[in-house]
């Protein structure tokens, strides 16, 4: 198989030449053997063979091998023969070569580099380097391919003949497809929230190790149904070639609770679908990812295939593509756009047009830019990675100017988000509320619970969402795989009548939204609701930004509401629906806790214990916390070690009787473990990490945390705390009352924490006297 850098017009390769010092059909030709389909996340070994053009390559000229910045595949090492990803590089003709592995060493998306110098000698035309990966003569195991799917991975290679440093790829590029592995699991999925007699579908897949659809399930699954749904058959055959299964033409004609449950031949539940919630209501819900890259940027697979997979394998109702700016060309911007307005299908799915403004953190940071219309002006950050400037005079360099020119231009329908990602956005620097309505709080990056503390200090009215920030090929069902990413990329939950664009733009504005960490069990259902004792003046827009922002007279309020309470109290109503055991739901009034609740008190808890770990180091880049420890428990007998968020697979838990031992990393979300004990108050816990170490009576832990606070600039902790032995809440509906302070404003809003690790956060309610 083999690429060429012509494939389409509005691809931008992003090579790093300085220009066509040589002719490209002089470069030389590289090949690779074995060519084909391999298996994410397998281990294998290839043979790239190098054959020298017309200039040779000269004494002190070099050859790169460049991998995409989003591939977590293993690197290569030249010292161990009998471990893996062990490489090795020679000459034909004896050439002494220099190699290096540097994961900057060239322009991104390609900055993966094995770097290839030759130092005593040259080629001439005809002579070879040949590069072995993952060798096993001597019983390394081979290279471990990356964890998700790519028809075209490349092993590009760019040459410098002349030794001039200028990098030129070469026209042919040796590629491999990366094709998903069996079923290890099968996911189920229904809305969360309809209408009675509304029709709905059940979506299905299975997903190999690392979280990829496969085309390899070939099973008949007995369907249950918790309720009555009409059309629902006994049996669904899921079969090979397929990477989605879909029953259409569902419906529920009574108000209540349905879920669906598969079974195997054997009867086991293999799947279980989030709760479905069938009412006479106004409002009904819609998931989306809205932030995600593809390969024309710093992503993976093409922005075709992006869209694609969030609606037909991800199961999502609305869509983002958000690529650098610095990145998209005129010609890519132009496609973006024929793809959403092709993708978009009002009341089915909606694909948003937009980008991502991608400037420095001292100019403001990273801000998600969203039109409601295709072709729209998109104002670049800079043009990093763009041949040619801004000719159009469209640029807005600061976050700052970016806001002033919307406003100049009378692009009140815009809406934005800041978020983190590599870069973050810093919102001292800059905001505009009349454009950026919420904040990001968790990506495949990890969890940002800062950014919305910023807000609150600041003063801003903002609500909160989450997405995958994916670069995986995989927006809506973005796994964090191997390497440094030890998140899942977060789902947003919009509450809407209808599904359009100027429907989910006008509940963007209203902040009518939730946000939570995604996955399998993250389409939970959450109601936050404010009911005061004497009417209220209920705004959408800030009123302190809009002159014109009217308010109405109400005496309730739904989460993202700005509400003007000049005397009377406030309830808080909280319902919940969720897809795994709930392990407590935290009330907030801005960066106070107000409340935990918990669906259980101390006289049932049992012999189960939780260690947790959470945090980051740093707000930019370097933000992962290394959690690698060990545990021991003396006088008393472990039973029974469950691993809490080891998201990323390389990451593992090892129990060998009484002790404890694992890797773990976190990047502002959390971890941890439980243990079963034999006895319920026998004994002591004893645990080491790089930043927490600890001896702690077992009897001393109960139903509220012990917390370890090491933080730094950001959170960083170890709380251990008791849990029942069997939780089976999966739903909690509580009233508190709210004590309000009179002094700015009360961002009311909660934190829902199921037991399974997935976290959900609310959009606020903002009351002010």
């Amino acid at each position: 198989m083999s690429a060429t850098d012509s494939a389409t017009p509005w691809t931008d390769m992003n090579s790093g030449v300085v220009r066509d010092a040589i002719p490209l059909d002089q470069l030389g030709a590289a090949s690779i053997t074995p060519d084909g389909d391999f298996e994410a996340g397998s281990y294998a070994s290839f043979t790239l063979t190098y054959t020298a053009g017309l200039y040779g390559i000269d004494d002190s000229g070099s050859l790169r091998i460049c991998f995409r910045f989003a591939s977590d595949q293993s690197n290569p090492q030249f010292d161990d023969p009998k471990a893996a990803n062990y490489t090795v590089v020679e000459a034909s003709n004896g050439a002494v070569l220099q190699v290096r592995w540097d994961p900057k060493a060239n322009v991104r998306p390609w900055d993966r580099t094995l770097w290839i110098k030759v130092v005593k000698g040259y080629l001439t035309e005809g002579e070879t380097i040949t590069v072995r990966f993952g060798v096993t003569d001597h019983g390394g195991p081979g290279m471990r391919l990356q964890t998700f799917c790519e028809d075209t991975f490349e092993f590009r290679v760019l040459a410098d003949p002349i030794a001039t440093f200028n990098f030129q790829p070469l026209p042919v590029q040796p590629m491999i497809a990366i094709v998903p592995g069996a079923p290890e699991r099968y996911v189920a999925v229904l809305p969360t929230r309809r209408r009675v007699g509304q029709a709905f579908a059940l979506k299905m897949k299975g997903e190999d190790a690392w979280g990829n659809p496969s085309d390899k399930c070939d099973t008949t699954l007995t369907i249950e149904a918790d309720g009555q749904i009409e059309g629902l058959p006994e049996t669904v055959k899921m079969e090979r070639g397929q990477r989605a299964t879909v029953i259409d033409g569902l419906s529920v004609t009574n108000p209540g609770r349905v879920s669906v449950r598969l079974k195997d031949a054997e009867g086991s539940v293999v799947a279980e679908t989030n709760p479905l919630l069938i009412e006479d209501t106004d409002l009904i819900h819609f998931w989306g990812d809205m932030h995600g890259q593809s390969e024309e940027t710093i992503g993976t697979g093409s922005a075709d295939q992006y869209f694609s997979f969030a609606r037909d394998l991800a199961f999502v109702d609305a869509c983002g593509h958000q690529g650098n700016d610095f990145q998209i060309t005129d010609a890519f911007w132009s496609e973006l756009n024929r793809l959403t307005a092709t993708y978009d299908q009002p009341g089915t799915y909606v694909a948003l047009p937009g980008y991502e403004w991608s400037g420095n953190t001292s100019l403001g940071g990273d801000r998600n830019v969203y039109f409601p219309t295709d072709n729209r002006t998109i104002r670049r950050s800079s043009h990093a990675l763009i041949e040619g400037g801004d000719v159009n005079g469209s640029d807005a360099l600061t976050c700052e100017a970016l806001f002033a020119d919307l406003a100049d231009a009378g692009e009140w329908d815009v809406v934005m988000y800041a978020h983190c990602g590599g870069r973050y956005a810093d919102i001292s620097v800059a905001h505009d509320g009349r454009f950026e309505r919420s904040v990001e709080v968790h990506s495949s990056w990890g969890t940002f619970e800062w950014i919305l503390h910023d807000a609150f200090r600041l003063g801003y009215r903002v609500g909160v969402v989450t997405n995958s920030d994916g670069h995986k090929g995989r927006p809506g069902a973005s796994y964090p795989g191997a390497g440094k990413f030890g998140a899942i990329g977060g789902l947003s939950c919009f509450l809407m009548d209808k599904l359009d664009r100027e429907t989910l733009l006008d509940c963007q504005r209203k902040r009518h939204h939730y946000g939570t960490t995604g996955g399998a069990n993250g389409r939970m259902i959450v109601d936050l609701e404010g009911r005061f004792t004497e009417n209220c003046l209920l705004y959408h827009d800030d009123p302190s930004l809009f002159e014109n922002a009217e308010g109405t007279v109400a005496d309730r309020a739904m989460m993202g509401d700005i509400v003007h309470l000049p005397s009377g109290e406030m309830e808080l109503f909280v319902s919940i629906e969720t897809t795994a055991p709930i392990e407590r739901v935290d009330i907030f009034n801005g960066m106070e806790l107000a409340e935990t609740v918990r669906p259980y008190g101390k006289d049932d808890l049992g012999r189960r214990i939780r260690v947790h770990w959470e945090g980051a180091e740093y707000r930019g880049r370097f933000r992962e916390v290394i959690w690698d420890g060990s545990a021991d428990v003396s006088g008393n007998a472990v039973t029974d070690a469950t691993p809490l968020n080891f998201l990323n697979r390389d990451k593992s838990l090892g129990v060998d009787g009484n002790s404890l031992s694992w890797k773990a990393l976190t990047t502002g979300n959390y971890g941890g473990f439980d243990i079963s004990l034999a006895d319920e108050d026998s004994g002591s816990l004893k645990l080491q990490t790089p930043l927490v170490s600890f001896e702690q009576k077992i009897a001393e832990i109960g139903l509220e945390d012990t917390i370890y606070d090491v933080s730094g600039e950001l959170p960083r902790f170890v709380k251990v705390f008791r849990l029942p032995d069997e939780n089976s809440h999966r739903a909690l509906s509580f009233a508190r009352k709210i004590m309000l302070k009179d002094d700015g404003d009360n961002p009311i809003y909660i934190r829902l924490t199921q037991e399974d690790g997935t976290r959900a956060w609310t959009s606020p309610i903002y009351v002010y006297r």
